[in-house]
């Protein structure tokens, strides 16, 4: 008797790492308020390398589902782009949430001043400009790996794949180093606080969009995408261009006017 389900639908098999990533991720927040308070990090630090495990392995569950088991079908793949969308548009939402916060700070200042006396501000056609370059040179090469994955130019792809991951690795570097020149620091005021929120964060998913492409390299490389089948990648690229925008809106915004 055949196995085969007789509907277009992925069923999961039962797995632990839901609940124990869920567990962890409530770990690292009650270590991250505890090490606020008490200046003990163990917790945190424990949690944190407790989710970083359970996303390896989850992955890779999903990874294998998805090439070994041939388990996302057409209508499943759907789903994935449905679900992959959303969650970027939860990610803009993150990030109005910081805009808002600048905004309303520096449209209406107290002190009829912004930015606040005594903050010196970055130069934007300094090393911002810099960085702005970066990612938009890199929207380009992660635009050209799809490109030669539809058109099964396998090696292409690795190279565009290459020189995007290089790119994100740069703007991450440039951005550490800008961050130990500031003249201010997080708990010197609002303009120092929204700044680093709305950076920090925005850096965090570089390093997060330079580790999902990382992989689709790696899984480019291992013959894991046809030119039909790549959508792990597209994932990650749409990730990638959503990073760029942000960017570019803190750049004109933060940067430049707010400067």
């Amino acid at each position: 008797m055949s196995t085969k389900p007789n509907h277009p639908y992925h069923l999961v098999n039962p797995s632990p790492w839901p609940l124990f990533a869920s567990i962890v991720a409530g770990m690292m927040l009650g270590g991250t308020v505890l090490y606020m308070h008490t200046d003990s990090y163990w917790l945190m630090v424990l949690g944190f390398l407790g989710l970083l495990f359970s996303m390896i392995v989850w992955w890779k569950d999903v990874i294998h589902e998805a090439f070994v088991e041939k388990a996302h079908t057409p209508v499943v793949k759907m789903g994935l782009r449905y679900g992959i969308l959303l969650f970027i548009t939860s990610e803009v939402m993150f990030f109005v949430a910081f805009f808002w916060a600048f905004f309303n700070s520096s449209i209406n200042p107290v002190g009829g001043m912004w930015p606040p006396e005594g903050i010196q501000t970055f130069n934007p056609f300094e090393l911002p400009l810099m960085m702005t370059l970066v990612l938009l040179l890199s929207g380009t090469t992660v635009t050209w790996a799809h490109e030669a994955l539809r058109e099964s130019k396998i090696k292409d792809a690795t190279l565009a794949l290459w020189l995007t991951v290089g790119l994100g690795v740069f703007f991450t570097l440039i951005q550490l180093y800008e961050y130990s020149h500031a003249h201010f620091g997080f708990d010197e005021g609002i303009f120092p606080s929204t700044f680093f929120m709305a950076t920090g964060f925005h850096g965090f998913h570089v390093l997060i969009g330079t580790i999902f492409l990382a992989v689709c390299l790696f899984r480019n490389k291992a013959g894991h995408f046809t030119a039909k089948d790549h959508f792990g990648f597209e994932a990650a690229a749409w990730y990638w261009h959503f990073v760029d925008v942000v960017w570019l809106f803190l750049f004109v915004w933060v940067y430049w006017w707010g400067s």
